[in-house]
C-alpha cells in the first residue's frame, strides 16, 4: 500500500479561456514535468486546450491548481477536471 496521494490517477482537465497562441501548452508542459507527470496538452478547435496527465494523484493536483492559479500565459476562466485511474501508455509530456 502506497502513501496517501502517490496511487496513480489520470488527470481529464479542459482549460477554458485565452489559452491558445500565447505559450499556455509549452508553460504547461514544462509544470508537468517539473511534477513528473506524463500526459499531453493539446489544442481544440473551440479554443480550449485539453491537458491529460497521469502520476501521483498529488501530482496531479498540483498541476491542476496551477493552472487555476492565475500565473499561467494567457487568461484562464474556467478549469473543467475530473480524475480517473491511470491507463499508462503515456511517455514524456507533449504538445500536441
Amino acid at each position: 500500500m502506497s502513501a496517501p496521494g502517490q496511487d496513480p490517477v489520470r488527470l481529464v482537465a479542459w482549460v477554458h479561456g485565452h489559452v491558445q497562441g500565447v505559450g499556455f501548452r509549452w508553460w504547461t508542459r514544462s509544470r508537468a514535468l517539473e511534477l513528473g507527470l506524463s500526459g499531453y496538452a493539446a489544442n481544440k478547435p473551440d479554443g480550449r486546450v485539453h491537458v491529460v496527465a497521469e502520476g501521483p494523484e498529488s501530482a496531479c493536483r498540483a498541476l491542476c491548481e496551477l493552472l487555476r492559479g492565475g500565473d499561467t500565459p494567457g487568461r484562464v476562466d474556467l478549469v473543467v477536471d475530473t480524475y480517473e485511474p491511470a491507463r499508462g501508455g503515456l511517455t514524456g509530456f507533449v504538445e500536441r
